[in-house]
């Protein structure tokens, strides 16, 4: 195993960061077991979602199983920490397989029997649950969670201890190949893959706001905007306001441009001509309301549908509502709005109906009512949001990975400080809303919105200008840094 340098990107780590991550990593080594010795051999099975639309095939440990065919293929390391990174993973997976590899899906923490696995499930659910607190205490918001999320994760000695932890992951990637493709969608399965030896490894960056917790020093990084690119690329402010670090080296990292899937491109100018035909003549207008991984915000995702409900009624809005696997969340908003059930057509743990829905939503124009989707598989509650976006006129969502997504937007409140720069982002190039923090002022630009269609004309219009300049080939991008090791 490679082990972790006393420096990152040449600059050098306290002796007292190396102690706290050595203890950070035994740690874990207690409650979990030290790192596993003899993991299976891979097998691959068909996921059954996703694999059907851009060719995922899912690895699991299984002496038994069907051996992968590394020859044509690219690993898609990823782990479950909100939706977030299984999105990236899926628009990269989209990409690889209109450019001919087989995607296949390393998920670290469906491993659930070794230690790799039970170390990232157990920081998702912490994370899940710092999240819904966040939401439901200011205080614990404004004095942990904004701070550990916008200013914690940004230091240098953070990403030190991460890679020491990470350590315990990478006899996951042992049986692989060391010169296949791996592309992370999060640092650690990037981290864990360099750990192992693998030698063609690409970062892919979430967000837009630099941390130094998503580096992976020996991997090639990709960011999606041009402001990330240089915080990073200088690692600004990431030893402290005051502190100037020696910059990461320029073929370290690579601004591609937004993560996105191939099917959403490839349709993007044909939706977005749907959208200004149904915006200029008055059709009711499609709002997708999609809950984030962890479940929260659900108080607002409330009152945003009691606002609008007389216009649900009406016919002037078509209402998506997507609540993931939350099933808490549809239980806890038909609670509390009680006219939504009979307003409401359920479409739950049915992929093939969901998706035939969807498919047919694209050229029909007689929609009504709300729509409602859940499902107890990951991949279905990730993938039904991006396919429903192309037959949404106006996605409302917390500024998260989705900030990224060429359609309009109105972003709610963040949960967690990173978040914040995903809206400045859509923000300025114009193809959504700044952050709005309080309900009062979601309702009164929803309001906007829905009255005033020259504002979503307006974003759609931008949609099509930015396309035009590429800034949404991103994962098309990524696919091409395989060009760097000689793919």
């Amino acid at each position: 195993m490679v082990e972790r340098k006393v420096s990152i990107f040449n600059n050098t780590i306290k002796q007292s960061i190396i102690k706290k991550a050595n203890k950070q990593k035994n740690k874990y080594i207690k409650l979990f077991g030290p790192a596993d010795k003899n993991i299976n051999k891979m097998s691959v099975v068909d996921n059954k979602i996703i694999g059907p639309i851009i060719g995922v095939k899912n690895l699991e440990m299984n002496n038994n199983g069907v051996m992968p065919d590394y020859k044509k293929s690219i690993l898609i390391g990823t782990i479950r920490m909100g939706f977030g990174h299984y999105r990236i993973a899926m628009a990269i997976a989209s990409a690889a397989h209109h450019s001919g590899y087989t995607p296949l899906w390393f998920d670290i923490p469906s491993f659930k029997e070794t230690t790799g696995g039970k170390i990232v499930t157990r920081l998702n659910n912490l994370y899940s649950l710092g999240s819904k607190l966040s939401q439901k205490s200011s205080l614990f918001n404004k004095l942990y969670w904004e701070p550990l999320n916008y200013s914690g994760f940004k230091k240098l000695s953070y990403n030190a201890i991460d890679q020491k932890i990470t350590e315990l992951m990478a006899p996951l990637c042992n049986d692989f190949p060391k010169d296949i493709p791996f592309i992370a969608t999060h640092v650690w399965p990037a981290q864990a893959a360099i750990h192992s030896g693998m030698t063609k490894v690409i970062n892919v960056i979430p967000d837009n706001w630099p941390m130094a917790l998503h580096l992976s020093e020996g991997a090639i990084h990709t960011v999606q905007s041009f402001s990330s690119y240089l915080g990073y690329r200088s690692l600004r402010e990431m030893a402290g306001q005051n502190t100037i670090l020696k910059p990461m080296n320029s073929d370290a990292i690579v601004h591609t441009g937004h993560y996105i899937d191939h099917e959403i491109v490839s349709n993007l100018e044909e939706d977005c001509k749907k959208r200004l035909t149904r915006l200029r003549n008055n059709h009711p207008k499609r709002i997708l309301l999609t809950v984030g991984g962890a479940g929260a915000q659900k108080e607002i995702f409330a009152e945003i549908i009691k606002y609008i409900l007389s216009e649900i009624k009406n016919g002037e809005i078509v209402l998506f509502i997507n609540v993931g696997d939350h099933q808490a969340v549809w239980d806890d908003l038909k609670s509390e709005i009680k006219e939504l059930v009979a307003l409401s057509t359920t479409h739950f743990n049915n992929w093939e109906e969901s998706f035939s829905f969807v498919q047919n939503a694209i050229d029909d124009d007689r929609l009504e009512g709300i729509h409602v989707f859940y499902d107890a598989n990951i991949y279905a509650a990730v993938y039904i949001t991006n396919i429903l976006i192309r037959v949404s006129d106006l996605l409302v969502t917390k500024p998260s990975e989705l900030s990224f997504y060429p359609i309009p937007k109105l972003f709610i409140k963040r949960v967690g400080g990173h978040e914040a720069w995903g809206a400045i982002r859509s923000a300025e190039i114009g193809d959504g809303s700044f952050e709005c923090e309080t309900i009062a002022m979601t309702k009164s630009i929803l309001e906007l919105m829905i009255s005033d269609n020259e504002i979503l004309i307006t974003m759609v219009e931008n949609i099509l200008s930015l396309n035009q300049q590429k800034i949404y080939n991103g994962a098309y991008n990524v696919i091409n840094c395989l060009h760097n090791f000689g793919v």
